[in-house]
């Protein structure tokens, strides 16, 4: 019997969508650093597979990961999402 593992799901924001069938999305979340206790943003840029070109630049998306897709695409939009 297979197990099955859960697929991470991230949500963020398009920023790009210059390349047929793939969006970048910015993922923003917040850090504390472990001795001071800073809170500080950290932000990371994701290359996303959209199979029907239907994310637009400001979308709010989730997205899941898959297999790898090209050299950079390892994840694929699952729908939108509010903010």
């Amino acid at each position: 019997m297979e197990k099955k593992t859960q697929k991470r799901v991230l949500k963020g924001t398009v920023v790009g969508t210059k390349m047929n069938k793939t969006a970048i999305v910015l993922v923003e979340s917040v850090k504390v650093h472990p001795k001071y206790g800073k809170q500080y943003r950290v932000s990371k840029k994701y290359h996303v597979h959209d199979e029907a070109n239907a994310c637009k630049v400001g979308d709010v998306v989730a997205f899941e990961e898959t297999r790898p897709l090209s050299k950079t695409k390892r994840w694929r939009v699952s729908g939108q999402a509010g903010k």
